[in-house]
């Protein structure tokens, strides 16, 4: 690390001297050979480009030579859908790539072995369009007819994740690169901290079940607290936390040491200590109750869109929020999906591998779901899963998405090496650690370039698919558009495996489709616990 290899180089340079002194001068050929090793060493502690060698001077390199030993273009390999496996290194070399904006262009063919189970592709035309190169148009207003701020989204934002889980240089960046392409940059559960707010870009005030920032003392939401939040003209909507995919029902963990003092003035909690989440609000305890305060909070908001974010666990729980939302006339203004494959700095294993409906489930759900009970165009859907390439944003557009948002690549963009040292607070790239030392070697002011160049690229990316679809806007792909091998000799399109259901088809009891019929009966807007002792 850096203060020892400073340690290291004066300690290195008295012994040589005092050797060459006293007892075997002149000892200059040890000047020699140690002079330029301990000049690469501070040139790496000062250059900006590389956080690993800036924390680990010379040692640092070491990562970079075994990349020039193997092909730039990373052997692929399939991952396991659990928060725990890194992404596939074809997807990982795309964003580093992008984020640098180095050519992400490859020869010899597909990566891929287009036989095997799980291989996805697009439909393509023979009359495909010209890429207009316009990014700016891929936008939509996320605001229903009760919002008075509503808020020009891009298709693609960075995802939730807190200050206290991520650094502050990394949470400066994220915004900073956010500011910079027009983009939004969801604060987390961890609420809205000074470094959310220095670099100007656009946010989204994430509300967990701990209430951090807007929180009485015994850990109630606090009006007066959110009101104050909100002041803050970068804030541009709000989102609840119903649970997360990395450990749905669970709640948030922010381990003792990452809890510094600072982290907790801004969390209204004591330092030092593991910070549990509540696996539940305490603000409501209804679906009916959840469209309250969501309501609630448009009007202390100002008229700013509403949402809420949730990893489907019972499929009746959403049904009865979606009764809840036709008996009251509340609507959110967006709604998040998030996977039970989504990542996170600390989850116990079992969480991360077996809770929560996976990402695409969820969302093909989600989207019919709102169909079904005919009020789908009312709410825009966010889709918040393993979203790395811009054929991930096509996927979900074509499941139902309307807007996207990611974490993982966003943290690639930042320089994250995927070390798995989240939980540990020794993150050696300084992305997700709070040790100063550490922390250091992550230079805003060039990784809010490489976020920013990252969103661009895959937003570049969407545009030419489109085209090559012969599409005039990517909201066009549809289920019928992506097909997926289900084995060597079996391919289904998305509209097969997730078939859609009619408009309205969930309002009567004599037209709700055979797959939702059980947990139609369950649901119940006046209570999130399933009504198993009124169905045989």
């Amino acid at each position: 690390m850096r203060n020892e290899f400073v340690a290291f180089s004066i300690l290195s340079i008295v012994l040589v001297t005092g050797v060459a002194l006293y007892v075997w001068p002149p000892m200059w050929w040890a000047l020699v050979l140690l002079g330029p090793l301990i000049a690469l060493g501070m040139y790496d502690m000062f250059q900006t480009k590389h956080s690993i060698m800036r924390n680990f001077p010379i040692l640092g390199r070491g990562r970079y030579i075994m990349e020039e030993l193997r092909p730039k273009m990373y052997q692929y390999f399939i991952e396991s859908d659990t928060s725990g496996t890194p992404i596939n290194r074809v997807s990982r070399s795309i964003v580093y790539q992008r984020a640098k904006r180095e050519l992400d262009t490859t020869p010899f063919g597909t990566q891929l072995d287009v036989y095997d189970e799980g291989y996805e592709w697009s439909n393509h035309s023979i009359a495909a369009k010209h890429f207009s190169g316009n990014l700016n148009d891929l936008r939509l207003s996320v605001g229903g007819s009760e919002c008075l701020q509503p808020y020009s989204s891009s298709l693609l934002n960075v995802s939730a994740m807190s200050f206290g889980s991520l650094s502050k240089n990394a949470i400066l960046a994220l915004n900073g690169g956010a500011q910079i392409g027009g983009f939004a940059h969801n604060t987390g559960e961890g609420g809205i901290s000074p470094y959310h707010l220095k670099m100007g870009g656009d946010l989204i005030y994430q509300i967990g079940t701990g209430y951090f920032g807007c929180r009485d003392h015994a850990g109630n939401f606090s009006e007066e607290r959110f009101r104050k939040r909100l002041e803050s003209p970068e804030v541009k909507m709000v989102e609840i936390k119903l649970s997360q995919g990395a450990k749905p029902g669970h709640g948030g963990i922010l381990p003792a040491g990452k809890n510094t003092p600072e982290i907790a003035e801004i969390r209204d909690i004591l330092p030092g200590r593991d910070v549990l989440s509540p696996p539940y609000h305490s603000a409501f305890d209804s679906p009916i109750g959840l469209l309250e305060f969501l309501q609630n909070l448009r009007v202390w908001s100002d008229g700013r869109p509403v949402g809420f974010k949730l990893c489907i666990g019972w499929r009746s729980e959403f049904l009865a929020i979606c009764k809840a939302m036709v008996q009251t006339g509340i609507y959110p203004d967006f709604i998040t999906v998030d996977g039970g494959e989504g990542g996170t700095g600390a989850a116990p294993l079992e969480f991360s591998n077996s809770m929560g409906m996976p990402y695409r489930d969820g969302l093909a759900f989600v989207h019919d779901a709102l169909v079904g009970f005919d009020i789908r165009e009312k709410i825009r859907i966010f889709a918040s899963g393993k979203i790395i390439t811009g054929f991930d944003v096509v996927k979900a557009l074509a499941l139902g998405a309307d807007i996207c948002q990611s974490a993982r690549a966003m943290m690639l963009a930042l320089g994250c090496i995927q070390a798995m040292e989240c939980n540990r607070n020794t993150c050696p790239t300084g992305v997700a650690t709070q040790d100063p030392e550490l922390v250091a070697g992550l230079v805003v002011n060039d990784k809010k370039y490489r976020v920013a160049n990252f969103q661009r690229e895959t937003i570049k990316s969407v545009s030419e698919l489109t085209a090559a679809a012969g599409f005039d806007s990517p909201w066009q792909f549809d289920r019928y558009s992506i097909n997926r091998r289900i084995s060597p000799q079996q391919v289904m399109t998305y509209a097969e495996i997730y078939p859609y259901i009619g408009r309205g088809c969930l309002l009567f009891e004599d037209s709700v489709p055979p797959q939702f019929d059980k947990d139609i009966a369950l649901a119940d807007p006046g209570s999130f616990r399933p009504r198993f002792q009124e169905v045989n």
